[in-house]
């Protein structure tokens, strides 16, 4: 019988996760459509790095100093690859891939002498949904309601820059609550999901918030870190609605 105290733990971490999946969906599908798959790993290694940074000027960074650097790094990223895929769309791939490394490994080398280093980068990595707290989803919630309404209501903003705006602030919330891994996974995977599908949304969100459930269930039962556990469900839930999918066609 699950605890009290572990109900309340898996409540916000779940909050936090769906979340994260339903914003994620519609955004895969899109970045899977354009064809610049790794543009999530870079700019949530980007942000991620904005946050390092926030952390090493400041001893103990203020709310607002760790919120605005990861926004501007996410931004400046994504202003940048917007101009690459204009000057030149042959190579944005691979600029997008080399801009992940690169922050990588400023981030690694800015670390390097940290007293906790290592905590730093695997929560960055990895993150830490089990320890978010309910002030967290209320900090971050209206972003993610504002993307998710703009995205639907204004189909324009799909195109162009705001794509990038809208990505770039996505990620910035979703670095903070779940870490780099899983937001490649909740980004891709559901999309790979959704692929071929006459309901890519549905699917999509299906394939998240299962992955999701599982996950944090798995994860707060087992006594398991969160993060790689949400990007092996969401492999296996991925597998299972494209395998069902192939046999649907048959």
């Amino acid at each position: 019988m699950l605890s009290i105290e572990l109900i309340e733990i898996m409540g916000a971490a779940l909050i936090a996760g769906l979340m994260v999946a339903l914003t994620h969906a519609p955004l895969g599908i899109e970045v899977l459509k354009r064809g610049i798959i790794f543009i999530d790993l870079a700019i949530a290694q980007i942000a991620g790095l904005g946050l390092v940074i926030s952390g090493v000027i400041f001893h103990a960074p203020p709310w607002w100093a760790v919120q605005g650097s990861a926004i501007l790094f996410a931004l400046l990223a994504g202003f940048f690859f917007r101009w690459i895929e204009r000057k030149a769309p042959a190579q944005q791939e691979a600029i997008i891939g080399c801009s992940f490394v690169l922050a990588a490994s400023i981030t690694l080398l800015l670390l390097a002498d940290h007293p906790h280093g290592g905590e730093e980068v695997q929560h960055l990595l990895s993150g830490q949904i089990l320890f978010i707290s309910w002030s967290d989803i209320l900090s971050h919630a209206p972003v993610y309601a504002c993307i998710l309404l703009l995205w639907f209501s204004v189909p324009r903003i799909r195109q162009g820059i705001w794509f990038y705006v809208l990505f770039a602030a996505a990620i910035t919330s979703s670095v903070q609550l779940v870490g780099v891994y899983v937001v490649f996974a909740s980004l891709i995977l559901p999309a790979l999901a959704a692929l071929g599908n006459k309901n890519p949304h549905q699917v999509a969100w299906l394939c998240g918030i299962l992955s999701i459930v599982a996950g944090i269930a798995i994860s707060a039962y087992a006594d398991l870190p969160a993060g790689p556990v949400l990007v092996i469900t969401y492999v296996l839930i991925c597998l299972t609605l494209k395998a069902k999918q192939i046999c649907l066609a048959r």
